[in-house]
């Protein structure tokens, strides 16, 4: 009787570390140890099921088996029962043999491009990845294509830069190739600042490998040898598995001198970002690669045409180079099946906010934001009512629940105010304050502006400035009117992306939830009960029963009463701190 082959992976990306992800893999090896099991314990990077953390597959002959949110406590009946017994728990599982059992539709609608390897494969094996068919596309493309030819099977997939701005990939790449300048540079821009945003860094962390050969067909097709991956410090695991991969390459001659026995030559460097936001910006990246200050410069020329010590450089962030293989692979036209007219392909989404699922997913382009938020999603949290999607990060705009028919794509976005950016989607609810919400992202672009334009650095400044009047019940009408004309001056007189976009969130609030900016200035109040300065708390007396918890809570002594008898806030000595509001188990204590 053959012997059984008895496989566990642990989703050990940031989601899966920081929900205890190491903790219960060195559960899993000592309790396989304690038993004598003799069974491989692997990791793997994230499985987009954010919100299910910890993930762990047992996988026997093959069949898999996806238990969620796994504890200490968990793992020794997993072992005893599953490993042991093979008897699988399946009120734990929500995976069986492909077959999903639950949440199906957060899979359902998900076509996996990008993400096809993430939380299937060890991150660290360069073996597994060459399993999934990795490096046969640089192959492929050594042996049989000219550059000419790689550059219009990217042209005819449609492929556009997943980084922001949707520039047509093989357009980018036909332009640097044309180029006889004898030293050109490659650039994987891993900077990822959106809050929110954390696409970029899962396929690095889960599939390093197909990043690089992106990176290495690029090369090819633009005629580089020399590439730098400009990825942020504080993502130190994307950071190691990123540089295991590199030197298994190196060991197996795919990257270094003469790849894959061929007469070209490929080096890879990994430039760590201190975190500075406007370096996600094209030149301001450069500037720092080359170790100066990351400030923007005025373009043109652009990078393609001088980049990294004045030489071509080609700019593409994590999310394109990894669709390049797959297009190699199979073919322009499959890529291109999938999207919208202009729009081809899948889009990775990182799903955020108020919204019952979080996590990662990769969806064909077209889809809507309700598709997003309800199918993949789940809705929203506690019942609550949905409110808009913020897309885009602090470049990006907020889009009304009014608008979720809405197809997703580069052009339909942009006509609303939004745009794509890298693909952070925070979902809001009816308590978020949209005005607030604009101050948040704009206190953020103003912090992280280089200064080195006048209206970014004063511009956004007075912006923020008027927005902080609004939220604390100062504002008039007449800051309606400066705000939004301020914002377009800023928006059409900044030197690069940063300040050109810094006033999307304000414009898109004013646009679609005037009326909550008007409640602010002309009623004093926040409508979603927010703004703390505009808030006030009040005890119901139908349900308050008198259990002196919020008296007890209150710093400042604001709230009298005996015990067992209906309690009062004072309104004067209230510092409308919230604990009441928060340890209330009766819902006594109201936002007013």
């Amino acid at each position: 009787m053959r012997k059984a082959i008895k496989e566990i992976k642990v989703g050990l990306g940031t989601c899966g570390i920081s929900a205890g992800g190491e903790l219960i893999f060195e559960e899993i090896k000592n309790e396989l140890e304690k038993q004598g099991a003799n069974v491989k314990v692997k990791e793997t990077g994230c499985m987009g099921m954010c919100y299910m953390e910890v993930l762990v597959e047992v996988s026997i002959n093959g069949e898999s088996y996806l238990y969620c949110k796994v504890t200490p406590d968990k793992v020794k009946k997993i072992i005893d029962m599953h490993i042991i017994h093979n008897k699988p728990i399946d009120e734990w599982i929500i995976k069986n043999k492909g077959k999903i059992l639950k949440e199906e539709t957060f899979f359902k609608k998900q076509k996996k491009i990008v993400l096809k390897n993430c939380g299937a494969i060890d991150p660290g094996s360069i073996d597994e990845y060459i399993a999934c068919d990795g490096y046969k596309a640089i192959k492929k493309v050594l042996e049989s294509y000219s550059k000419d030819e790689v550059i219009d099977i990217i042209l005819e997939s449609g492929l556009r830069g997943r980084g922001g701005a949707g520039f047509p990939t093989g357009l980018k790449w036909k332009y640097i190739s044309r180029s006889k300048r004898n030293k050109k540079y490659i650039i994987c821009n891993a900077d990822e600042g959106d809050p929110g945003a954390f696409m970029d860094r899962s396929i690095l962390e889960g599939d390093p490998h197909s990043v690089l050969e992106g990176m290495m067909i690029a090369a090819y097709a633009i005629e580089a040898d020399e590439a730098y991956i400009y990825v942020r410090a504080e993502y130190p695991k994307a950071v190691h598995r990123l540089t295991t991969a590199i030197r298994q390459c190196q060991e197996r001659g795919y990257i270094g001198n003469g790849i894959f026995r061929s007469d070209k030559n490929f080096k890879v460097t990994i430039k760590e970002g201190a975190g500075a936001f406007v370096c996600g910006e094209e030149t301001a990246l450069i500037a720092s690669v080359e170790g100066k200050r990351g400030i923007p410069r005025i373009r043109p020329p652009f990078p393609a045409q001088k980049g990294i010590m004045g030489k071509p450089t080609n700019i593409n962030n994590v999310e394109t180079y990894a669709n390049v293989p797959w297009i190699i692979l199979n073919g322009p036209d499959a890529f291109a099946s999938m999207g919208t007219e202009k729009s081809k392909g899948t889009k990775v989404f990182a799903l955020a906010g108020k919204v019952v699922r979080s996590g990662l997913a990769e969806v064909p382009m077209g889809i809507t934001i309700n598709e997003i938020v309800f199918d993949i999603g789940g809705g929203i949290k506690d019942g609550r009512k949905f409110k808009a999607v913020q897309m885009g990060g602090p470049s990006g705009g907020c889009i009304p629940a009014s608008l979720g028919d809405l197809k997703i794509d580069y052009d339909e976005l942009v006509k609303t105010g939004a745009i794509m950016g890298s693909g952070g989607l925070i979902v809001l609810d009816d308590t978020t304050c949209m005005v607030d919400m604009a101050k948040y992202f704009l206190t953020f672009t103003q912090n992280e502006s280089c200064g080195k334009c006048t209206f970014c650095r004063i511009g956004t400044k007075r912006m923020l400035e008027m927005l902080k009047k609004i939220t604390s019940g100062e504002g008039q009408e007449k800051d309606l009117r400066l705000l939004e004309d301020l914002a377009y001056k800023v928006k059409d007189n900044s030197l690069c992306g940063l300040g050109q976009t810094a006033p999307n969130p304000v414009i898109t609030t004013l646009k679609y939830f005037r009326d909550e900016y008007m409640a602010h200035i002309k009623e004093k109040r926040c409508p979603a009960h927010s703004c703390p300065a505009l808030m006030t708390y009040r005890i119901n007396p139908e349900n308050c029963v008198g259990c002196s918890l919020c008296l007890k809570n209150c710093p400042v002594n604001a709230i009298s009463g005996n015990s067992k008898e209906i309690h009062t806030i004072d309104r004067e000595a209230c510092i409308k701190c919230g604990l009441c509001y928060d340890v209330c188990k009766f819902g006594s204590v109201e936002k007013v």
